[in-house]
């Protein structure tokens, strides 16, 4: 849906200075290339002046319309284009930068030449007072804040970007709903707390966190009721889906994607009493007798720095995967596709404590990932689905297959590495192809950009390529063409016998033998990276703990912070799971402990 923002219609007042530029007075309307399709922006002029901005566009809520809401003041309060984007929107602030330097041009102006107005910042020392400050605003944060407020106590939640949503607003979209009433509702009534900690020792390789784990497992199922039933997410109404890290079916997937779920707890935040500090750094935890009581914080964009005095501090900063400093050479060198947010900032400050961390060295690699920009990533998940419901298949650059296409994440992975490149290539026929293009937006990838990187044909990454026959596009892609044919060939016989002697793909994903003629079409496939598994311990109440095994008085964690609850590997679902989880949890556990004067 189109949505138009408006800036104020002169600029403000702190801006210094004057500009040079001369313009032909009128409106003028440029485009550019956002995520979701084009960003149009409509710009009016008077003969000296950018007099006001427009926006409007279909970028994703919370996160690229917040460009769409601030670029425009910031543009006219300083009389240019070249204005800072929004950190966490680059392509969306790019957009819109390029569509006004477009209209300067039409107004007869050089947008080069438009050098920014200097504004003055004034900064100032502020002292708030709370009962909880929640520091980071993703899934956890989310939670808690929502869940504080719902708890009768006053919460300020601090988050260093300009908006909140973190890594869970971009997660795939399914949840963890074991022992919830929706997932009754679907027909799943032999679930249980003992199969789902089963499943995910299994995944996790046993060296998951036992207590936290089982904490999760026991508190999932009530989590996803109240966010249902008293917060308001919504959930596609349909039969859970199987999933192959599971027994059973339990992973329910949000109505509109995690895009929408995120949107409404920022709504829900913004409505409910709840203080909330954007474009703000917590620099230090306050400890006076060896009790956090609170933080100090700076204001990114005025100065303004915070000493924020509450009786509890909640820790739900997110993970550290964009911070190669604190992770190993296997990941340091996966392609990430994470928030720009996740610094290991709550890590950091947390250690200086000398709180205890477990499983730092393991983070959560996806075998579905695109190369969009040097070591960045983005997911074909769903897209990969979409293929494999038809008659894609997954193949090496020896033009093999080497696994069971509908496998878990993890025993695609690891069979994946160990081929040439460690990488493969979903193949595809036209009606496979329709099927992983239909679902490529459901992961962030537009169907314009789709478009794009299919017109390189295999010149540049990412790698689509489109042949009219096996042979070329194998070629394109740099496959053995002679293997593919031959694959192909033996994963048609599989079909014709309705079972898949090689891999043992199950029938049901095996409607079809792959087409005879063109024609046909390849994509690349790396690993990708965002989640980390590792992090702080705590107790059973999310206190943190030391390596000493006292708690620190008055500090808590949730989300990703909090390590060991996955193992070394996390199944579907399951981090924002936790994420929304353990916010819930953390914020009952404070509410009891300010209650009972702790």
């Amino acid at each position: 849906m189109k949505k138009t923002l408006l800036t104020l219609s002169i600029a403000a007042v702190f801006a210094v200075g004057a500009s040079a530029a001369e313009f032909k007075a009128g409106t003028y309307t440029a485009k550019a290339p956002g995520i979701h399709g084009d960003v149009t922006v409509t710009v009016t002029f008077t003969k000296d002046k950018i007099a006001d901005v427009k926006v409007t566009h279909s970028e994703t809520p919370g996160i690229g319309s917040k460009a769409a809401e601030l670029l425009p003041g910031r543009i006219v309060e300083r009389q240019s284009p070249q204005v800072d984007g929004v950190t966490g929107a680059t392509i969306t602030s790019t957009a819109i930068r390029t569509a006004v330097a477009d209209t300067v041009k039409q107004a007869g102006a050089d947008p080069a030449a438009l050098v920014p107005l200097a504004v003055k910042k004034q900064a100032k020392n502020e002292t708030v007072d709370t009962d909880v400050v929640v520091v980071g605003g993703g899934g956890a944060g989310m939670s808690a804040t929502i869940r504080t407020r719902m708890n009768g106590l006053n919460v300020v939640l601090v988050e260093k970007m300009p908006f909140i949503g973190g890594a869970a607003s971009i997660s795939g979209g399914q949840v963890v709903a074991q022992g919830s009433k929706l997932q009754k509702a679907f027909g799943v009534t032999d679930d249980s707390v003992e199969s789902m900690v089963k499943d995910f020792q299994a995944n996790g390789h046993n060296l998951n966190d036992l207590s936290k784990l089982t904490l999760y497992a026991k508190n999932v199922g009530p989590t996803i009721d109240w966010l249902h039933d008293q917060v308001g997410v919504k959930f596609i109404p349909n039969d859970l889906p199987f999933l192959a890290e599971y027994s059973h079916r339990r992973a329910l997937e949000f109505q509109g994607g995690a895009g929408t779920m995120a949107q409404h707890l920022r709504e829900v935040i913004g409505s409910n009493g709840a203080k909330v500090l954007f474009n703000t750094r917590v620099e230090k935890l306050i400890v006076e007798d060896g009790k956090v009581t609170g933080v100090e914080a700076v204001d990114g964009n005025t100065g303004t720095k915070y000493t924020i005095r509450a009786k509890k501090t909640l820790l739900t900063t997110g993970g550290y995967g964009n911070n190669k400093n604190l992770l190993t050479d296997t990941y340091k060198n996966t392609l990430y596709y994470g928030p720009v947010s996740s610094t290991g900032d709550g890590l950091q400050m947390a250690q200086k404590l000398g709180v205890k961390t477990q499983l730092l060295e393991y983070g959560k690699r996806y075998p579905n990932g695109i190369e969009v920009a040097p070591g960045k990533a983005k997911s074909t998940i769903y897209a990969n689905v979409g293929a494999f419901d038809q008659a894609g298949i997954l193949v090496s650059r020896d033009g093999l297959r080497f696994v069971n296409e509908k496998a878990s994440n993890r025993h695609i992975l690891d069979p994946m590495l160990q081929q040439k490149g460690g990488m493969a290539y979903v193949f595809m026929d036209q009606k496979s192809w329709e099927g992983f293009y239909k679902r490529l937006p459901e992961t962030g990838v537009s169907h314009e950009d789709a478009d794009k990187y299919l017109a390189a044909n295999g010149k540049s990454a990412p790698i689509f390529v489109k042949g009219a026959t096996l042979e070329e596009a194998a070629k394109l892609a740099g496959i053995n063409a002679e293997n593919l044919k031959a694959t192909v060939a033996k994963y048609n016989s599989f079909v014709k016998a309705q079972k898949d002697a090689d891999f043992g793909r199950p029938v049901q994903y095996m409607k079809a033998e792959i087409a005879a003629e063109g024609p046909y079409y390849i994509v690349e496939q790396k690993p990708r990276f965002a989640t980390t598994m590792g992090g702080v311990c705590t107790d059973d109440h999310l206190n943190l703990i030391q390596s000493n095994g006292k708690v620190i008085p008055n500090l808590y964690g949730a989300g990703e912070l909090v390590g060991g609850v996955m193992g070394d590997d996390s199944p579907a679902g399951a981090n924002v799971g936790w994420a929304l989880t353990s916010g819930r949890v953390a914020a009952d556990a404070i509410a009891e402990a300010i209650k009972a004067g702790k």
